[in-house]
């Protein structure tokens, strides 16, 4: 039987000829005349536009709750024609490439006193800022006027206890400041320094953020050395009343750096000397509420030992602006930050009755224990490396702390 074999058609024979036709062909139209050369140039505009969007946005503008319901509300009656602008709003655009990705900051102790004004100035530069308190000594009413900011978090927990959070900065201020209320409790806390220490440097390790230790001037004890640098050891009673606070706050500086060394955690630590300012509590028996608030109250100020033990003193947006720049140095430290501004106690009981009342009166009561005779940082490790020193000085900010006070009096009334 005759076989028959079929023969392929014509045209799939052809067909690998005018692949490589069609092929020579488009490289010979896109290499004709630079063809090429623009159609990756285009590409690349639109790469970079995609890649720089966010850059070019304005800055988000905080409204009211009520703004923000009735803005939300115009946006789905009428999405095309809308924006977000107010008139009284002018955002900035700055030039691509100088405005800075906005971060994610939690601040442990957001709601107490040196804590609330830091988060005032970390929202107003358009980062976003969760607030972990625990409201032992923090207060709600410190941050509520930030409740409606979409970029503001608050919640209540004690950083004893872990906590699972993404952020990229920590700043560590949890812990009871003034020894009225680290002494009402010291085995509480002694466990705020050195467990709730660990849990934020675990947290920082876990998710690669920065951390931030507020530490104390504190840590120097009753100094032998006078005024006092961040190469000092310290001269600290280990057993004594306010050794909770002492120690405790040494024990996180020695975890900070031991994080630092054997996990790689990128940390800063800052000592703290004696701050004031508005939003400190009116009860707190640190020296300088505890003058303003008696004297406003028309009650002696009282003045422990003889009045001639020294302390510096700074203003709040002082310390803040510290705290910032450092975390966003280079530098680890310890950095010193605090007013080198020296007066005695009886020296301050002047500035307060020239403030307040030339009248008020000073009453003497017994010294408490292992109260330190001398209290004055040298800052010239913060001057020289982080360019920071205070500008308040004790006779601009303590009006303005006064008029806080007399406000949050008059309330109790």
């Amino acid at each position: 039987m005759k076989q028959l074999h079929r023969q392929p058609s014509l045209s799939k024979q052809h067909r690998p000829h005018h692949r490589a036709s069609l092929s020579r062909s488009l490289a010979s139209y896109l290499l004709r005349e630079h063809r090429l050369l623009f159609v990756l140039l285009g590409f690349l505009l639109a790469s970079s536009f995609f890649l720089l969007y966010p850059a070019l946005a304005p800055h988000p503008i905080s409204l009211s709750s009520a703004a923000y319901a009735a803005t939300a509300t115009s946006a789905i009656r009428n999405p095309r024609v809308f924006s977000f602008s107010t008139a009284n709003a002018s955002p900035r655009r700055l030039p691509v490439g100088v405005r800075k990705k906005p971060l994610r900051v939690v601040v442990t102790g957001g709601a107490g006193f040196v804590g609330s004004h830091l988060v005032d100035k970390l929202l107003a530069r358009g980062d976003s800022v969760i607030v972990v308190d625990n409201f032992f000594t923090g207060r709600k009413e410190n941050v509520a006027h930030h409740l409606a900011n979409p970029r503001f978090e608050l919640i209540r927990h004690d950083v004893v206890e872990p906590i699972l959070l993404e952020v990229d900065q920590i700043y560590h201020l949890a812990c009871p400041a003034s020894p009225v209320h680290y002494k009402f409790n010291p085995i509480k806390t002694i466990k705020t320094n050195v467990m709730g220490t660990l849990n934020m440097l675990g947290l920082a390790k876990r998710v690669g953020a920065r951390f931030l230790l507020t530490s104390t001037s504190e840590v120097y004890g009753d100094p032998l050395e006078h005024p006092q640098k961040e190469s000092y050891w310290g001269h600290v009673n280990p057993i004594g009343v306010r050794s909770c606070y002492d120690e405790g706050k040494r024990t996180a500086e020695t975890l900070t750096m031991d994080y630092h060394r054997g996990a790689g955690v990128e940390v800063r630590i800052a000592r703290i000397f004696n701050t004031y300012g508005p939003r400190m509590c009116l009860d707190d028996g640190r020296v300088v509420s505890n003058f303003v608030a008696q004297t406003l109250r028309e009650q002696p100020m009282t003045v422990y030992g003889d009045g001639k033990q020294t302390r510096s003193f700074q203003y709040v947006s002082d310390l803040v602006d510290g705290l910032i720049t450092l975390m966003e140095n280079k530098y680890i430290g310890p950095f010193n930050l605090g007013n080198p501004g020296e007066f005695t106690m009886l020296e301050l009981a002047q500035v307060v009755k020239e403030t307040i009342d030339p009248s008020a009166r000073v009453e003497f009561k017994p010294n408490t224990a292992d109260d330190p005779h001398m209290r004055k940082p040298d800052i010239s490790k913060a001057k020289s490396l982080l360019n920071w020193e205070p500008k308040v000085s004790l006779k601009q900010g303590l009006p303005r702390m006064v008029s806080d006070f007399q406000k949050r009096i008059l309330d109790e009334k």
